[in-house]
């Protein structure tokens, strides 16, 4: 009931009566009353004037059902969903509900995480009540082999939802970390369980740095927030709404054609290393040239001094700026 009087309270934008409220709920004033004073107690800021009834005037900082919902304007994605204070890892999470049978766009977010991981086993920082941490579960019907394209299509959707909330010229460095101010924001984990030629599922796991204050001294010259960027505390559940309507709306565009012949130019667009000078670090190898964005698998274009093109693929290559991180 609580969700529900949230709802008509966040689509007022103004005073609710309690007798809308018992009406549209089918419950009586006194019910109403007491969900109110639960809502107060978990730091929803009411007001209650006699006579004109009820208006929400400030929601917490929380990434509960009941708080995520209100910003949730998605399909399918999203629309099963869990949520916990703390777990161990939100892609081991999301894996153990698949393997329990969850369908394709559940969505799993936890407010701290004990063991998070990050590329190549690192440990992926997730304290309490600063980031926001979430695993989508996709079940797409596609080879794969192109899983690892789905990676991008987060990358990019992280991009364009911190762009349009927030009016920072966040960016992509190639394949998927995304910046701002020429420093990362956000990690991202794609794991996939399949057959040869099948997939079972794939678990796509987001880290977003919302707002912590200070970094470790060995990474703060490559890591930042949005609270260092934008001088003030974001809402989480407001930004993984957003997140979730922006990488439903480039799925579908994906799943398509299954690459990214669909999101190939918005990719490109907001690519940092784009016609800049890059430093291709392959084991046993490394050459310098001038990337010109991906093609419809992902992968960077590389132009050599001798004007051929490279086709370079995410795994165990990276690629830097000529003078530092990006």
């Amino acid at each position: 009931m609580k969700e529900k009087i949230l709802e008509y309270l966040r689509v007022a934008q103004g005073f609710v009566s309690g007798q809308e409220l018992c009406e549209k709920l089918g419950v009586s004033r006194t019910a109403i009353w007491k969900n109110i004073r639960s809502l107060e107690e978990e730091g929803y800021q009411i007001q209650a004037v006699k006579n004109r009834g009820y208006r929400l005037v400030e929601s917490p900082d929380s990434i509960k059902a009941q708080e995520i919902n209100g910003y949730l304007h998605t399909k399918w994605l999203g629309r099963v969903l869990y949520t916990k204070e703390s777990v161990d890892s939100t892609n081991t999470w999301a894996k153990r509900l698949a393997e329990d049978g969850e369908p394709h766009g559940t969505v799993v977010i936890a407010d701290e995480q004990t063991q998070g991981k990050g590329r190549r086993g690192r440990h992926w920082v997730t304290p309490k009540g600063a980031t926001i941490a979430f695993t989508k579960l996709l079940r797409p019907d596609m080879p794969p082999e192109r899983a690892s394209m789905l990676t991008l299509v987060e990358g990019l959707s992280v991009a364009q939802a911190v762009r349009s909330l927030y009016g920072l010229e966040a960016g992509i460095k190639w394949p998927n970390d995304v910046v701002v101010s020429n420093k990362k924001i956000c990690g991202i984990l794609t794991e996939m369980s399949a057959q040869v030629d099948y997939i079972n599922y794939i678990v796509i796991g987001t880290g977003v740095n919302t707002n912590l204050t200070e970094f470790p001294e060995e990474i703060q010259h490559m890591a930042t927030s949005l609270r260092i960027e934008l001088g003030h505390e974001v809402k989480r559940a407001e930004l993984l709404g957003a997140l979730l309507e922006a990488f439903e709306k480039n799925y579908e565009i994906f799943e398509k054609t299954w690459d990214l012949s669909g999101l190939m130019n918005d990719y490109n667009l907001i690519l940092v290393n784009c016609d800049t000078q890059v430093k291709v670090l392959e084991p046993g190898n490394e050459y310098v040239g001038i990337a010109r964005g991906i093609d419809k698998t992902g992968q960077l274009l590389v132009e050599r001094e001798d004007g051929s093109i490279t086709r370079v693929y995410a795994g165990e290559v990276s690629v830097r700026g000529l003078y530092g991180y990006v």
